[in-house]
C-alpha cells in the first residue's frame, strides 16, 4: 500500500519527512503585519507550510450566537462583528500570497463554507483543509472534491462513523486524514495519539496529527506512531488575546518542535537489527565472551 500524495513540490506520506504546518489561523487578530511576523517566524523554524482559516461569518456563525455580546480588543461587540473583524479579505490574501511567494513558503487555508472555497480558488492553493467543525458538512465536502485539489480532513469532535461517512463522500485518493481533539488547550489524557494507528489501519491514505496540546513532546510522539503531517498553531505570544493562543506554540518553541520531529524521524530506523561500526570499539572493550568461546 502506497500512502502518499503530492502537496505543491513536496511528497507527503510514508517514506517521506513529516510535513510540518504552522497554523496561523486567526491568531493574527485581524492584523496583516502580525500575520507576516508569524509567517517569518514559521519560515525561520523550518516548516513546510503556513495555514490560515477562511470563513464567511454570516454563514458560519449559528443564528443564536450572532448577537451574543463579547469583550474584544475592538470593544464590547457582537460575536458576528468579532468574526468579521478577524476575517481577512481579498486585499489581505493577495498580500499574503505575494509575501509567501517572495519568501518561498507554501500557504493554504481551512475552509468553513462553500463561498470560502470559491474565494480561494483563484489563488491556486496546493490543497484545502477541512476543519473538524465541517467534517459533517457533506455539501462542502462535495464542493471541495470538485476542485480536484488534495484535501486534508481533520477529525476532532467526530465519531468513527462520522469519519467514515466523510471519507466515503470525498474518497481516499488525494486525501490526508489528521487525528485531532478539538479542545484548546487539550489535556494529555484526551490526546489519544493511538488513534493515529487506528486511522492508519482503517484507511489507505496518509494520516497526520493536528495538535492543540501545551508542549511539544506529543507532536513528536505522533510522528513515531506514523503521522506523516504535524500541524500546530503558531503565535507570537501565548498571552495575546484570542481563543487559540493558549494552545499555540511561540516562535522559539516552533524551532524546537521542528528539531524534535526531525530527530524523531532519524531515530526510528528501519527495524532491522545490526551491529553499527560505532559499536565495535565498545564491543571489543566490554564483551568478555565472544561467539563460539563457550
Amino acid at each position: 500500500m502506497t500512502r502518499e500524495i503530492k502537496l505543491g513540490n513536496r511528497m507527503l506520506g510514508d517514506g517521506h519527512p513529516a510535513y510540518i504546518v504552522a497554523e496561523i489561523g486567526i491568531n493574527h487578530n485581524g492584523s496583516l503585519d502580525m500575520a507576516k511576523q508569524m509567517i517569518q517566524s514559521a519560515i525561520h523554524a523550518g516548516v513546510d507550510a503556513v495555514k490560515f482559516q477562511k470563513r464567511t461569518p454570516e454563514l458560519c456563525v449559528p443564528p443564536e450566537q450572532r448577537n451574543v455580546m463579547r469583550e474584544t480588543p475592538w470593544g464590547y461587540i457582537t460575536y458576528l462583528e468579532y468574526r468579521n473583524k478577524v476575517e481577512f479579505g481579498e486585499v489581505e490574501y493577495r498580500e499574503i500570497d505575494r509575501f509567501c511567494k517572495e519568501k518561498g513558503i507554501t500557504w493554504f487555508a481551512s475552509v468553513w463554507d462553500e463561498p470560502s472555497v470559491d474565494f480561494l480558488e483563484p489563488f491556486d492553493p496546493v490543497c484545502y483543509k477541512v476543519p473538524s467543525a465541517s467534517l459533517t458538512d457533506h455539501s462542502l465536502l462535495r464542493h471541495l472534491r470538485k476542485t480536484g485539489r488534495p484535501l486534508i480532513l481533520s477529525t476532532g469532535m467526530s465519531s468513527m462513523d462520522q469519519i467514515r461517512a466523510a471519507v466515503k463522500v470525498v474518497g481516499e485518493e488525494n486525501l490526508v486524514i489528521t487525528h485531532a481533539t478539538s479542545t484548546y488547550p487539550c489535556d494529555p489524557e484526551e490526546l489519544n495519539l493511538k488513534m493515529i494507528e487506528t486511522l492508519r489501519a482503517e484507511f489507505s491514505c496518509p494520516v497526520g496529527y493536528s495538535g492543540h496540546e501545551v508542549g511539544l513532546v506529543p507532536s513528536a510522539v505522533a510522528v513515531a506512531l506514523g503521522a506523516c503531517m504535524v500541524e500546530r498553531h503558531i503565535t507570537l505570544d501565548r498571552a495575546l488575546w484570542g481563543g487559540d493562543q493558549a494552545a499555540s506554540v511561540e516562535p522559539s518553541g516552533f524551532e524546537r518542535l521542528v528539531k524534535y520531529v526531525r530527530v524523531t524521524e532519524e531515530s526510528l530506523g528501519d527495524g532491522v537489527k545490526r551491529v553499527y561500526e560505532s559499536e565495535l570499539p565498545s564491543m571489543r572493550k566490554l564483551r568478555r565472551v565472544q561467539e563460539g568461546d563457550e
